[in-house]
């Protein structure tokens, strides 16, 4: 019987979050809403299926470890401290500011000052998953304002992660005093920096050696299954061995991976669990909230609305004023952060645990999270009209042009080439021999460390992934060579491709005739088959013996053309 209920909720969860993330996601909304409306739709507080709450929770604690895992792949030191100047302070601000009014606001509620103090931490932080999406559908991921909300973001993320790390010193059950918490949190402190000791100067070595041994029986799944157990183990190691929690133990295994050669293969390759997974986390969180209690009490998240859609973005345009930066820069950043998502969920989930966050709170928080991401990107896309009309107002000082704001310069005549082979050499070589820079994405881990030694630009991963694409440049690219011959997996690549970039020339090569109109039904612009060039290369040769003119080879050459051309 407990088998069925985990397939039934697995499945109802699931395809309940397929079919509202799609409609959301059609609505230019957020899937998180999606997913959100689908934990309602299959919770105890709507009629129909009820799926097992506790079931659905046990599946949601892997979505968080995968969730930290994440953003320790994804947290680069490099990009924080390209804006320290303005991230660190502002989110300190920022996160300060609205955990100030949260602890407030729960107070003057009636929660109580401890459970104040976790609902206004958990307003404080927003989402990463939204915040990504609203600036790569606006296409400011990469401008100023988009790597000051970035790195604004990972300082709020690393907040977050110390939360999780001390609330239980704090929270306990044993409910110690100010003295007794400080003990605590000494020894916490002690236990985490001997885990992280232990993770980078152990792991550190162990864990590439682990993954170059996984990638050289070039075995996706095996590879993938390396990831997951580097995860888990670690998480659940930090838990047992060290006695903190497994989203700190999650965060350091992606850190650890993060800095090997294999970080871009990991978070391509782990990502399809990880969504899978931090879907029924955000499913779960939709199976508390009880609408019946926002009517009952619409207090609560009115003041909720109020924090995360005014107070925090008035906060952080005033640090960010005072630091120096126009308008034009502030206000995307500021308006990017003004929404709550999967980490105030963490947060308030643990609070949960520790018996410290109602449910009250916790249906503030689902339904503020809700609005706000629905609200975010219909605000985002508004900035300019924002900003404009404060400047005609005269609502604010002149102010100069942020020159920052435009996307960085990239070279002219870019090229990416997956595959290295003989043809993909070869390509190489002639590109660079034309001044035409290539990126090469490859599977061969030797290859690609061969390539990088020779000062070409390299990528190891598999190129069907879109992250792998992205991070190649295809967003800037003016070509993309496929050069394995595999229509199969080459198709996937152009659909991708095309996806992130319409404009992109693509060139691809096949083994057979019979592949070439399929390439070019996905979106490929020039074919090329092995068997229509040999043929070609016949037919001009037998030509040429015969005496044939030089208009004569060239007719016939495109005749041939055309008819393989045509598959």
């Amino acid at each position: 019987m407990h088998d069925t209920d985990l397939i039934l909720t697995l499945t109802a969860g699931l395809a309940a979050a397929l079919v509202l993330g799609y409609l959301t996601h059609r609505m230019r909304l957020s899937p998180i809403v999606g997913y959100l409306l689908a934990g309602l739709a299959i919770g105890p507080y709507t009629p129909g299926f009820e799926a097992d709450f506790s079931l659905a929770q046990q599946l949601a604690e892997v979505g968080v470890i995968l969730l930290m895992f994440g953003v320790g792949l994804n947290f680069h030191i490099r990009e924080l401290l390209d804006v320290r100047g303005v991230a660190v302070p502002g989110a300190l601000v920022q996160s300060g500011v609205a955990t100030a009014l949260g602890a407030v606001v729960g107070h003057l509620l009636g929660w109580g000052w401890s459970t104040g103090l976790v609902y206004g931490g958990a307003i404080s932080v927003a989402s990463t998953v939204v915040l990504v999406r609203v600036l790569s559908d606006n296409r400011d991921l990469h401008t100023r304002p988009g790597r000051i909300a970035v790195g604004w973001l990972v300082v709020e993320d690393l907040l977050t992660v110390a939360a999780l790390v001390v609330m239980p010193a704090l929270f306990g059950d044993q409910r110690l005093g100010l003295e007794g918490a400080a003990w605590a949190l000494g020894i916490a402190a002690a236990k985490i920096v001997a885990l992280v000791a232990v993770a980078f100067l152990v792991g550190g070595r162990v864990v590439p050696w682990l993954l170059e041994r996984v990638a050289c029986t070039q075995s996706r799944e095996l590879f993938t299954l390396a990831v997951l157990v580097v995860a888990l183990g670690i998480a659940v190691g930090a838990t047992k061995v060290f006695g903190v929690s497994m989203a700190l133990g999650a965060f350091l295994a992606g850190m650890i991976v993060g800095r090997s050669e294999f970080s871009l293969r990991a978070a391509s390759e782990a990502l399809p669990m990880r969504d899978a997974f931090a879907v029924l986390f955000f499913v779960s969180v939709g199976m508390i909230f009880n609408p019946l209690a926002m009517v009952e009490a619409p207090g609560a998240l009115v003041a909720t609305l109020a924090i995360v859609l005014v107070a925090k973005p008035l906060a952080a345009l005033g640090i960010m004023a005072v630091l120096g930066y126009p308008l034009r820069t502030a206000m995307p950043v500021a308006v990017s952060l003004s929404q709550i998502g999967e980490f105030s969920f963490l947060l308030a989930s643990l609070g949960k645990t520790l018996g410290v966050v109602s449910d009250t709170v916790l249906n503030s928080l689902v339904a503020t999270a809700i609005v706000s991401i629905t609200l975010n990107p219909l605000i985002y896309r508004s900035c300019d009209a924002i900003t404009g009309w404060f400047t005609s107002r005269r609502a604010v000082p002149a102010l100069p042009t942020d020159d920052e704001s435009e996307p960085a310069p990239v070279p002219r005549h870019r090229t990416v080439v997956v595959g290295y082979g003989p043809v993909g050499q070869t390509v190489t070589e002639l590109l660079l021999d034309n001044e035409i820079e290539p990126t090469v994405i490859e599977l061969n881990l030797d290859t690609v460390r061969r390539l990088k030694a020779f000062g070409v630009n390299a990528i190891y991963g598999d190129a069907s992934r879109p992250e792998i694409l992205d991070q190649a440049g295809i967003t800037t690219a003016e070509n993309l060579i496929l050069t394995s011959g595999m229509s199969t997996v080459d198709e996937e690549i152009v659909r991708c491709a095309k996806e992130i970039n319409p404009r992109i020339h693509i060139l691809a090569r096949s083994h057979y005739v019979r592949e070439l109109p399929r390439l070019r039904k996905v979106g490929a612009e020039d074919v090329f088959s092995g068997e229509g060039e040999v043929a070609l290369a016949f037919t001009t040769r037998i030509l040429e013996r015969f005496g044939a003119t030089g208009d004569q080879i060239d007719r016939e050459r495109a005749r041939v053309e055309k008819t393989f051309r045509n598959g």
